[in-house]
C-alpha cells in the first residue's frame, strides 16, 4: 500500500478538517469548555462516521503524548478518581465497539446516533450548572464514577467526547485546578490508548490513513498556540456559547438528515 496516496475525500472534508483540526487544538489548550465534542460530527457530515473517528483518534494521541508528560511528571493528578474512572471507561469503551459493530453496516443509523450524542451533550453543558448545583451538597460516590466513567468510555468511542459525563461526576470532587485537569488528561490518554485496541479489530485503522493524519496534525498544535493566545486576551464565554449552538445544529442536521443551509435558504 502507497502510504503516501490520500483518501478520495470530497473538497467538504478537507475544508471541514482544517476548521476541526484547529477547533481540536483550541480545546486542549483550554480555550472553549468542551468545543472538541464538535470534531466527530462536523466530519461525520462529509465522510463515514467510521471513518471519522477512526481518523481523529491517532490525532488525539498525538496531542497527548505532548500534554502528558508535564502532568504526570508533576504527579498534578488525582489516582484515585483517575483508577474509578479509567476501569469504568472500559465498560463503555466495551459497548461502544460493539455499536459500531453491529451498526458501522447502517450509515444512517451511525449518523443518527452522533447527531443524538451531539445534542445530548449540548443539553448536558446548558444544564450542568443545575445538575452540579444538586451534587454540590454531597461529593458523588465510586458508584456515579463508575457509570459516569462508563457513560464517558462509550462516548469517547463513538465521538471523541467523553468529557461531559466524566465532568458530571469530578467537578463537584472539588479538586485543585491542576489536579483537576491533570486527572481529566491523564483519563484521555488511557482511554485513547485502550480504543485502539477495538479500533483495529474492527479495521476502522488503516495504513492509508497515515498520510492525512500528517497532513492534519500540525493544525491541531496551531491550534493549541492560538487557544493560549486567545486565553490570555479574550473571554471563551460568547465563543463557547457559539460553538454550542454549531454542535446543536450539526447534531440536529446528522438526526434529520437535511441539509440545515439548504432548507433555510430555500423557498417555500
Amino acid at each position: 500500500m502507497n502510504l503516501l496516496h490520500l483518501p478520495d475525500y470530497p473538497t467538504a472534508f478537507w475544508v471541514t478538517a482544517v476548521f476541526v483540526m484547529i477547533l481540536t487544538g483550541l480545546g486542549k489548550s483550554g480555550f472553549g469548555s468542551g468545543i472538541g465534542a464538535l470534531a466527530t460530527p462536523l466530519l461525520a457530515l462529509t465522510i463515514p462516521v467510521a471513518d471519522a473517528a477512526a481518523l481523529l483518534l491517532p490525532l488525539l494521541i498525538i496531542m497527548d503524548i505532548f500534554t502528558l508528560p508535564h502532568y504526570y511528571r508533576e504527579r498534578r493528578f488525582d489516582g484515585y478518581h483517575l483508577r474509578i474512572l479509567l476501569l469504568s471507561s472500559i465498560i463503555g469503551i466495551a459497548i461502544g465497539a460493539y455499536f459500531f459493530d453491529t451498526m458501522s453496516h447502517n450509515e444512517r443509523v451511525m449518523k443518527m446516533g452522533i447527531g443524538a450524542l451531539a445534542v445530548l451533550f449540548v443539553l448536558i453543558q446548558v444544564g450542568r450548572t443545575l445538575i452540579l448545583g444538586a451534587l454540590s451538597e454531597e461529593k458523588p460516590g465510586p458508584w456515579i464514577g463508575w457509570l459516569m466513567g462508563a457513560l464517558g468510555g462509550f462516548t469517547s468511542t463513538v465521538a471523541h467526547a467523553g468529557g461531559p459525563p466524566v465532568t458530571i461526576y469530578l467537578v463537584p470532587q472539588n479538586l485543585p485546578r491542576d489536579r483537576y485537569v491533570g486527572t481529566t488528561v491523564l483519563l484521555f490518554a488511557g482511554v485513547n490508548l485502550i480504543k485502539l485496541i477495538p479500533y483495529y479489530f474492527l479495521g476502522l485503522l488503516r495504513l492509508g490513513n497515515v498520510t492525512t493524519v500528517l497532513l492534519l496534525s500540525p493544525l491541531a498544535f496551531i491550534g493549541v498556540r492560538l487557544g493560549i493566545w486567545l486565553n490570555q486576551r479574550f473571554n471563551n464565554t460568547w465563543f463557547t456559547r457559539l460553538i454550542y449552538t454549531f454542535l446543536f445544529l450539526t447534531g440536529i442536521q446528522l438526526l434529520t438528515g437535511q441539509n440545515l443551509l439548504a432548507l433555510l435558504f430555500t423557498a417555500p
